[in-house]
């Protein structure tokens, strides 16, 4: 462990979650306060529901412990696989998630129609609206120009701007701005 993360282990609070068939399950009012400011999950019945992505995420930087309902504790793989009974991209969207969260931003769950997160400018969670969605793919998967075509004419009636973020085959992430394409035809040439 690097001396940086060892600090960063030790003046975070550790949470404890438990994990549910949809999340992971916070309970401790002091730790729901100091995720939710962070923009870390959803309050639901004086508990905060992580998603999967974020527990992972919080896993990783030790910040979270989970166990199962029965008290045992579960690792990273554990929840992954959980995450993976409910979403077939569930390794791409936690490295994508992960990689926005390294560059600064507040990453929440997409609007869904087709968008996996929304992002928060840096300094602006709490104050502003999300101002961009991402859309999360893999190289070399084809994505339908018509579905691309519906999620940005949905992302502009939200007055929001598209971001496409592809991991490519070497494990890297490549972010790309998506806007309105039209065709017109075109007289004598």
């Amino acid at each position: 462990m690097t001396e940086e993360t060892n600090r960063t282990a030790k003046s975070e609070i550790i949470s404890k979650g438990v994990a549910l068939e949809k999340g992971i399950k916070i309970t401790q009012q002091s730790n729901i306060d100091s995720l939710s400011s962070r923009g870390y999950g959803i309050i639901e019945n004086n508990s905060l529901i992580l998603a999967f992505y974020e527990a992972l995420y919080l896993l990783d930087k030790r910040i979270l412990e989970v166990t199962s309902k029965k008290g045992d504790a579960l690792d990273f793989r554990t929840i992954l696989r959980c995450y993976e009974k409910i979403n077939e991209n569930a390794w791409i969207n936690y490295l994508i998630y992960r990689d926005l969260r390294s560059r600064g931003y507040v990453v929440r769950g997409g609007f869904g129609h087709g968008t996996d997160f929304r992002i928060y400018e840096r300094g602006s969670y709490g104050k502003n609206v999300a101002s961009t969605l991402i859309l999360s793919t893999q190289e070399g998967k084809p994505i339908a120009v018509d579905y691309l075509a519906n999620i940005i004419k949905r992302c502009q009636s939200q007055k929001k701007s598209l971001a496409l973020a592809v991991m490519n085959r070497r494990g890297e992430i490549v972010y790309y701005s998506v806007s309105k394409l039209t065709f017109a035809k075109q007289s004598d040439v």
